[in-house]
């Protein structure tokens, strides 16, 4: 029997690492999918939620002054719901924000992010310091 404890799982290298067979072609890892944008409702629930904790309000005291359930508030916040404009004007306004303040924040996060994810996809591909396979029991 073997010494090594119960469901615990080997790893055994079909050939060592960075052996390659004769021939063979030393293969690039496959570009890193394009980060994907964030939605609307995402970047607007951020904002959201920040102007509500920044002010320390619950999510009850805003929910209560804008008229919205809180539970809706709330997947609005986490970007569950895609809230109607009438939705996120009285949220807005239960911050103390016009429609126009909440949508120039959330645009202007949306700049910040998307000019982060297009400096990332400008990055070359990195090789791989996985070759080969491996079997696991």
């Amino acid at each position: 029997m073997s010494n090594q404890p119960p469901n615990e799982a080997r790893v055994i290298p079909l050939r060592p690492h960075g052996a390659r067979p004769s021939g063979a072609p030393l293969r690039q890892a496959p570009a890193a999918p394009a980060a994907k944008e964030p939605l609307w409702r995402d970047l607007v629930g951020d904002v959201l939620r920040r102007e509500r904790l920044a002010q320390e309000r619950t999510l009850k005291d805003v929910a209560d002054e804008a008229r919205i359930s809180m539970p809706y508030l709330s997947e609005v916040e986490r970007g569950r719901k895609e809230a109607s404009s009438e939705v996120l004007a009285a949220a807005a306004h239960a911050l103390g924000l016009g429609l126009g303040d909440l949508l120039t924040k959330a645009q202007g996060e949306l700049t910040r992010v998307t000019s982060r994810y297009a400096a990332g996809s400008r990055r070359g591909a990195t090789t791989s310091s996985h070759d080969g396979m491996c079997l696991a029991a």
